[in-house]
């Protein structure tokens, strides 16, 4: 027998309701959620077509790659968390870094950031290949269909994308690829609305249909990507392409947190991170938590700083040997410590100084099938738009995940190393009742996404709020340097000035920022029959089942 669940589940589901703006969605037969209406529609299709979560999945993912370029593609790396035929894995999609990474090739930390020597071998292909390959119901040709007609027929370019293109207009064009696929006649942004057709990626994604997914590490995509890296004085060789990167199959870590048992993925991802926050939450009463007093985001702030400094101080990497075990540092014995060492000012023992980060770019999404398969996805090409450069008659952004490893610490797990792995921030996640699956839920936002997920489960479950009114909240992050970031509205000001005289220092963003995560989930009803689907009012995205 189950022990019961303390947390109010028909108050959760009963509370919500569609939104003509999809931004939440009600279906019957399975549900969607990702940063792109085109996506979205693409992981419907495969549902309606006979596919499971796991087809649904990759065929939005493809889609993303197409209609989100600032945020993931064929040149990045792709993690997720399924749930298949009662099955629980976590596939480690990481990308590699070239065998001809050595940090003196890369002078300077622009090197890592942007221009074709930032880039790692992409791994999203051979993660996703893999999944519907092993996993899925359909072939590898109908998963890949939608993203090459989007390609080809086009979509209209959005107000985010715009912007984000204006932002980043005089690296593109320090690039030139970048400019030639990303700006308008390869000079200016595009205009919202604009209709923005991709020739040479629809080439691309179609070549890989025909010849499967491992031809984009083998054969003509491999000659091509090698001859675009020597003129350009790239890293990237097709010798380390031949030695594709194929995922990973790991075991998902899980700890409690209100009777209910939350799922996500181990290092190099974040996963671990954000439970041991959840597990310091749960020795705060949830009344405590439902006040929305200023005394409880001082202890959550407290609670981010404390599992981001174990985060820096206990770095491992499962591919070479693991510096400490998860159950001694996801312990309730350590958490209850952490808790406790939470005092009514800032801790004067941890770092202080500056802690607002890049604005790094990252997609996530959600879903879950009738038959009870979910899947949690999440895929990046690290900063927004990548290193910046293109594949040259290919369309696709390179990675800049080179900027993901450690340059100054030879000792450290993810020291910058020919084929190592890149350290990441992503914590896609999947939360039973009981047996069952019953919400899948993440975020991008770099450095911020174990804190988006963790103050939106709070908001869900200690508060009781539907799966929107939890998303749809104002957020806050603290950095490990006591910086708050904080979404501005009616209350702020005088939350701001009391988490000043705790010692804080204070970013005021707007609000439904950007900077602070974008939140899809889905959740499978226990109240009723039927799938709830939330898709982040801060992006482009939609929720949907079939």
């Amino acid at each position: 027998m189950n022990a019961p669940s303390r947390v109010s589940i028909p108050r959760i589901e009963e509370s919500f309701s569609a939104r003509r703006d999809k931004k939440a969605a009600v279906s019957k037969r399975g549900m969607v959620a990702t940063a792109f209406p085109d996506a979205t529609a693409a992981g419907v299709s495969m549902l309606r077509k006979g596919g499971n979560a796991v087809d649904s999945a990759c065929a939005a993912a493809l889609a993303l790659s197409v209609c989100e370029p600032q945020a993931s593609g064929l040149g990045g790396q792709s993690t997720a968390l399924l749930y298949v035929d009662r099955r629980m894995v976590a596939i480690d999609g990481s990308s590699r870094a070239p065998s001809m990474a050595h940090l003196s090739r890369l002078k300077g930390k622009s090197a890592l950031l942007v221009g074709y020597r930032a880039t790692t071998v992409p791994s999203t292909v051979a993660a996703l290949g893999y999944m519907v390959e092993r996993y899925g119901r359909l072939d590898w040709q109908t998963v890949l269909a939608p993203a090459i007609s989007i390609a080809r027929r086009g979509y209209r370019i959005t107000a985010l994308q715009s912007n984000a293109q204006a932002s980043n207009m005089d690296e593109l064009l320090a690039t030139g690829s970048g400019a030639a696929y990303f700006l308008k006649d390869g000079q200016v942004p595009y205009e919202s609305g604009d209709l923005f057709v991709q020739e040479d990626l629809a080439d691309t994604l179609k070549h890989l249909s025909d010849f499967g997914y491992s031809s984009f590490y083998h054969g003509t995509i491999a000659d091509r990507i090698d001859s675009d890296m020597r003129r350009n004085r790239g890293l990237l060789r097709k010798d380390d392409l031949a030695q594709m990167p194929t995922p990973i199959e790991r075991a998902p870590i899980s700890r409690k947190y209100r009777g209910l048992r939350i799922y996500t993925i181990p290092p190099p991802g974040a996963g671990d991170t954000m439970l041991l926050v959840m597990m310091i939450l749960t020795n705060m009463p949830r009344r405590h938590l439902r006040s929305k007093s200023p005394e409880v985001y001082h202890y959550v702030a407290e609670a981010f700083r404390k599992a981001l400094l174990y985060r820096t101080q206990r770095p491992f990497d499962p591919n070479t040997y693991r510096q400490i075990q998860d159950n001694m540092h996801l312990s309730p014995g350590f958490a209850k410590h952490l808790s406790t060492s939470i005092k009514s000012a800032v801790d004067p023992s941890l770092p202080s100084g500056d802690g607002v980060g890049d604005v790094e770019e990252t997609t996530h999404l959600s879903v879950m099938d009738s038959e009870g398969n979910a899947v949690s996805l999440t895929q990046s090409i690290e900063l927004v738009y990548g290193s910046k450069s293109a594949a040259g008659g290919m369309g696709f952004l390179y990675n800049n995940y080179m900027s993901a490893f450690d340059t100054k610490r030879s000792s450290h797990p993810f020291f910058l190393r020919p084929n190592a792995a890149p350290w990441s921030s992503v914590c896609p996640s999947i939360v039973f009742e009981g047996r069952e699956p019953w919400l899948a839920l993440g975020s991008p936002g770099s450095s911020r996404i174990f804190s988006t997920v963790s103050l939106f489960l709070s908001r869900l479950l200690d508060e009781g709020n539907s799966m929107y009114v939890a998303m749809e909240r104002p957020r806050m992050h603290c950095s490990l340097n006591g910086t708050i970031s904080l979404e501005r509205d009616d209350s702020t000001g005088a939350l701001a000035r009391y988490l000043e005289a705790k010692g804080y220092a204070i970013d005021m963003r707007e609000r439904y920022s950007f900077y602070l995560g974008a939140i899809h989930a889905v959740l499978r009803c226990r109240t009723r029959p039927g799938f709830q689907g939330v898709a982040e009012v801060r992006r482009d995205g939609t929720a949907a089942g079939p």
